[in-house]
């Protein structure tokens, strides 16, 4: 790939993903396989003004060799050094950039109860550092491809020629190109327009429950909150910055009522979820909760994933994506959520989101919660998209058709 192209890309991630602001320091999590494309990252942040770009490096093999030979006393601790990065992140109140660019398979093997335990013991000193930079720094979650990856997405290329196809991949669904008159940042510009637009609409109708059905077994009803709202493309922090959180994104989402969901969800992509896959699964929700499941490879993934905690169970996200989606049509399976979701429509299982709330800016997390926004220390995506799906709002007894044959029902 051109280190012209690599270049724009680097520029979009540090102006139009976090939109740094002079005088910022930045977080970046990469990998340490990425280091070259991590240098050019870094270069871009300090020229859009950052204070300073500190590095927290990772190996998905070392993360797997800890799993594998520490004790469980040992991964149920959070150091005091890392704490004190934690603390110093609230405080600071950086940009975060993540770097994904993991192997999908890469953590098969390892033991699953003992990874649960350990997220579980960690998740009660972690969460009041995460609460604390809610909503007050900007985030953004981009990609680069790593051999193993590439070659899980295009497995009958030899593995250079995989990992030049899925950069070419990743950098299409991001708006960007070889082209010299090629200029992301105004593609997004647009992108994100498109998507206030549509919001606006949703936010209008005032939904008060949404129903999913599809031939595939699909069929579900959602209540939605009262003083919800959809949100989609970039968002604002407490200081008025706005940011793309994801790149790319093809999503307008909102955040169910939690405990109010009932029927049927069959998942149409496969789930990578902490380097293991989950295959060929279905949900059925009372009661707003996980009551029934089952899959054709990774049920015992699935089994402790909707057990972490309290709020597992049950929904913390709607994603409306049409059949049309631009990662839906290169008809690549990614094996990696940040595309995959925005190939097809999906919900999430956890965590609910506060900016999907009326004035969340003014509000606390106990407030958006007491309105009917999950808690979890999960916030897991997976796909129900499909080319027949069906979605309707229902408003005082009336249907407002969303969705009819996977697509938007409403032009704008």
């Amino acid at each position: 790939m051109k280190k012209t192209t690599l270049r724009k890309y680097a520029k979009l991630i540090a102006r139009t993903g976090a939109n740094i602001q002079k005088g910022q320091p930045v977080l970046l999590y990469v990998s340490v396989e990425q280091h070259e494309f991590a240098a050019m990252v870094a270069e871009e942040c300090y020229r859009a003004g950052a204070s300073r770009v500190d590095m927290e490096w990772s190996s998905q093999p070392i993360t797997k060799l800890a799993y594998r030979h520490q004790s469980l006393k040992t991964l149920s601790k959070v150091p005091v050094w890392k704490e004190e990065k934690l603390k110093l992140m609230a405080e600071e109140y950086p940009c975060r950039i993540h770097i994904v660019s993991e192997d999908p398979d890469g953590m098969k093997g390892v033991n699953l109860e003992k990874l649960q335990k350990a997220q579980m013991a960690t998740y009660p000193i972690i969460k009041p550092y995460r609460d604390a930079i809610e909503s007050k720094h900007q985030w953004t979650i981009a990609a680069v491809p790593s051999p193993a990856w590439a070659k899980k997405v295009f497995p009958d290329l030899k593995k250079n020629q995989a990992v030049e196809a899925l950069w070419e991949a990743i950098l299409h669904a991001v708006h960007v190109t070889d082209e010299p008159e090629n200029d992301p940042i105004a593609a997004w510009e647009e992108h994100n327009e498109n998507f206030r637009k549509r919001c606006q609409w949703l936010n209008e109708q005032k939904f008060d429950y949404m129903t999913y059905r599809s031939a595939n077994g699909t069929d579900f009803r959602a209540d939605l909150i009262p003083e919800g709202r959809w949100c989609g493309g970039g968002e604002y922090t407490k200081q008025g910055i706005f940011f793309n959180p994801n790149l790319p994104t093809e999503e307008i989402f909102t955040s169910p009522m939690r405990g109010k969901a009932e029927g049927k969800l069959v998942s149409t992509k496969p789930l990578s979820y902490q380097g293991q896959l989950i295959e060929n699964f279905w949900i059925r929700f009372e009661g707003g909760r996980a009551v029934e499941w089952d899959a054709d490879k990774g049920k015992e993934q699935l089994d402790r994933m909707l057990s972490m905690d309290e709020g597992a169970s049950m929904l913390g996200e709607l994603a409306l994506i049409p059949k049309d989606s631009p990662i839906n049509r290169s008809g690549i399976l990614f094996y990696e959520t940040l595309f995959d979701e925005n190939a097809s429509c999906h919900v999430a299982l956890g965590a609910g989101y506060n900016d999907c709330i009326e004035g969340y800016l003014d509000k606390t997390n106990e407030e958006c919660q007491a309105l009917g926004i999950n808690e979890s220390m999960i916030h897991v995506d997976f796909m129900i998209g499909t080319d027949d799906m069906t979605i309707t709002g229902w408003k005082n007894g009336k249907a407002i058709p969303v969705f009819e044959n996977g697509t938007w029902a409403q032009s704008f």
